[in-house]
């Protein structure tokens, strides 16, 4: 049956996922409404689905049903999703349906305004092997004179059907303390969720589920939605007094406004949907499946173990000393040498020389290739810390093109890490940065690049040009072009998002990056929390974790080796500790910790994850990857006298007996369906392990 659906009689068209659908209809003003989102419908029970009709219509509540994309006019008071004005001052709009196509699974709503040069399209587009809908719109001026003003221009809207209650999840957080999940009751009002930075920003990702308030980790439905945007952003949650639940979102935030110039035509980044009946879990392994199919480039890969060089040598780098880190971690098992800041121009401190991308001549005399040509005789693959988006004020970049930064007419240029950001959506400014990037990529046959952008924007104008809110979507466009020409004339070159952490992770980023640099914080008991809510949306292989030294140096806080490197384990694996202050016995530990890890690697980072807490302060993750389990827990802290109850595991199969591989000793799936896994955890705090489980014979 074809993944999209249209009656002509009713008007109605529906979008059908391997386990859901998806049903929308043109009421009689040709105003798009929507239906359904939920359990999977045959087109003739689509039909059926009676408009919900408002218990308080009235005078002053008249529209009952929910528009697919709410525009300004008429009796609508929510929150709208497209607000424009006309050149004679005329607000609103009024659609005339002119058609639609199908190809494939990308079904296209055309509108025209009934009276004005506004062209509005609907994308919905559906995938066979996942229930992730798609939605975008593109908006079109074709007067060949007059400008339109946009005022408001989302992705698309979203509507939750009706239940006694609504709850909704989303992650908030701040630097070093990203990705904490928050669930909380939907108020009856306007709820915001935004980010005013230019990036994705650390305090609010652009994902929000909903569900009626009793589903759990492998129960109840649960709608939910990403924004594939790696600027600015907003999603407005409105509840209504009457219990109708609804959100829109798209890039951008609240007062920007854009001209759409004669002919000139819009699309908007990727809203995407998901309808799963098996709570947060189900939702989350969808949501996986969806980023490895159809949003990585390179999701068959196996990502390397890492050596980053920042927490051993912060800005003093030079030749000699980062050949030694090199030698040391090739000696652990390290697959990938990363050299972070302070290798070029007079990157002596966070003050200075950012923006001189040459290597320093005084520590590097020769250039890098001396370095990168040891890295790659260990047996390692060669990468660098690069921030492309960002300047300091003393930096020859600067002296040179003052203008090339984010910047207001009689307004002073805040600096925050002594730094000022480039306008990438300037053409001259983001050819010069991609020429560069291109230019020491080609030159020393870089691997691996960690693009950082270490603070938001501030003073974001554009003078002399006439649409100055336009940098808040052209700078992040460039971004991407930029990152998109590299990959495709280095094909081998992998790339990491990082905005001083995780302060740019989203769909958007993930379409031409590799992995997410999660966060700054690499304490391990916070880093707990802080991949629990990454892994919400966000699937193993993407999330960068890294075994630091101890005393952490974010919290001061004593962890074991084994502890650290048990919590680092869940994801993309690195190292970034002093590995010169090291002792033998860690020295020894890590290599032994280090093959482990490559060892059950390929079920972590290809495999279905479940999120599991048994007793206490007791969490898990187990991955599956085909008959073959692998289970990291870790409890930080426990009572005098507590000891921890076997572990009950999921997604193993009842009649197979399986094998622990390390201990030898075995289980019967049952058994660990129902009575759970004992765990041989070491006493005191900080206390973890890794099992891993094959089926016997």
């Amino acid at each position: 049956m074809p993944p999209v659906l249209f009656d002509p009689d009713h008007r109605l068209w529906l979008l059908r996922g391997p386990t859901t659908a998806y049903a929308i209809r043109l009421a009689d003003d040709d105003t798009v409404r929507h239906v359904h989102w939920g359990a999977t419908l045959t087109l003739t029970e689509a039909v059926k689905v009676a408009e919900r009709i408002s218990p308080a219509a009235s005078s002053f509540e008249a529209v009952a049903a929910v528009d697919e994309l709410a525009v300004e006019g008429g009796a609508r008071f929510g929150p709208p999703s497209l607000l424009v004005r006309f050149a004679d001052g005329t607000r609103g709009v009024q659609w005339r349906y002119a058609g639609h196509d199908v190809d494939g699974g990308h079904l296209r709503i055309r509108l025209h305004d009934r009276h004005y040069p506004l062209r509005l399209t609907l994308h919905y587009r559906v995938c066979a092997d996942s229930d992730v809908i798609e939605r975008w719109t593109t908006v079109e001026n074709h007067d060949d004179r007059t400008p339109i003003t946009v005022l408001r221009c989302d992705s698309a809207a979203w509507a939750a059907p009706h239940r006694t209650d609504y709850r909704v999840s989303h992650l908030v957080g701040g630097w070093n303390s990203e990705f904490q999940l928050r669930r909380t009751d939907v108020a009856v009002a306007e709820t915001v969720f935004t980010s005013r930075r230019g990036v994705t920003s650390h305090h609010a990702n652009p994902r929000l589920a909903v569900d009626d308030g009793t589903a759990g980790e492998e129960h109840g439905e649960v709608w939910s939605t990403a924004l594939a945007w790696s600027g600015s952003w907003r999603i407005t949650l409105h509840r209504d007094p009457v219990g109708r639940t609804t959100w829109t979102g798209g890039f951008g935030h609240e007062g920007l406004t854009w001209s759409l110039a004669p002919g000139e035509a819009l699309d908007t980044p990727v809203f995407a949907g998901l309808y799963t009946a098996g709570g947060f879990g189900a939702a989350s392994r969808a949501w996986h499946g969806y980023v490895r199919r159809h949003v990585l480039s390179h999701p068959n890969e196996t990502r390397p173990v890492l050596y980053n060089s920042w927490e051993a040598t912060g800005f003093d780098v030079d030749e000699v000393g980062q050949i030694a880190l090199a030698a040391r971690a090739a000696s652990l098992g390290v697959e990938l040498f990363v050299m972070d800041d302070g290798w070029f121009g007079a990157r002596t401190g966070d003050h200075v020389g950012l923006g001189d991308w040459v290597p320093n001549p005084v520590r590097f005399p020769n250039g890098l290739r001396p370095l990168a040509a040891e890295v790659r005789r260990l047996g390692m693959r060669f990468g660098l810390w690069v921030e492309p988006e960002m300047v300091n004020p003393d930096s020859d970049l600067y002296r040179a093109h003052p203008d090339w930064v984010l910047h207001m007419t009689n307004r002073d240029r805040t600096e925050l890490r002594n730094q000022l950001v480039l306008n990438l959506g300037r053409p001259d400014t983001a050819e010069w940065t991609h020429a560069w990037l291109d230019r020491l990529v080609a030159a020393h046959d870089i691997d691996f690049l960690k693009w950082d952008a270490n603070r938001p924007f501030t003073e974001a104008g554009w003078p002399g040009h006439g649409d100055p809110d336009r940098l808040w979507i052209e700078h992040t466009r460039a971004v991407y072009r930029i990152m998109d020409r590299l990959r495709a004339d280095h094909p081998g070159l992998r790339i990491e998002a990082c905005a001083g952490g995780g302060g740019r992770a989203d769909l958007g980023i993930l379409a031409r990056t590799d992995q997410v640099w999660t966060s700054d914080n690499t304490d391990p008991v916070d880093r707990i929390d802080i991949q629990h809510g990454f892994s919400q949306l966000y699937p193993a292989q993407v999330m960068g974790a890294w075994v630091t030294d101890s005393p952490n140096a974010a919290t001061a806080r004593e962890t074991p080796l084994r502890f650290r490197f048990h919590v680092a384990m869940a994801g993309v694996l690195g190292i970034g500790g002093d590995l010169a202050a090291w002792t033998d016995d860690e020295l020894k530990e890590a290599v032994e910790l280090i093959a482990a890890y490559k060892r059950i690697r390929p079920v972590v980072q290809h495999g279905t994850a479940y999120r599991l807490r048994g007793d206490g302060t007791l969490t898990a993750v187990q991955y599956a990857h085909g008959d073959e389990h692998v289970v990291l827990a870790w409890c930080p802290t426990r009572p005098y006298g507590h000891a921890t109850a076997p572990l009950r595991l999921t997604a193993v199969r009842p009649e197979v007996v399986y094998r622990d591989t390390d201990t030898g000793a075995t289980y019967a799936g049952a058994v660990l369906l129902g009575s759970g896994l004992p765990l041989d955890l070491p006493s005191g705090d900080h206390a973890s392990t890794l099992v891993h489980l094959r089926p016997v014979g």
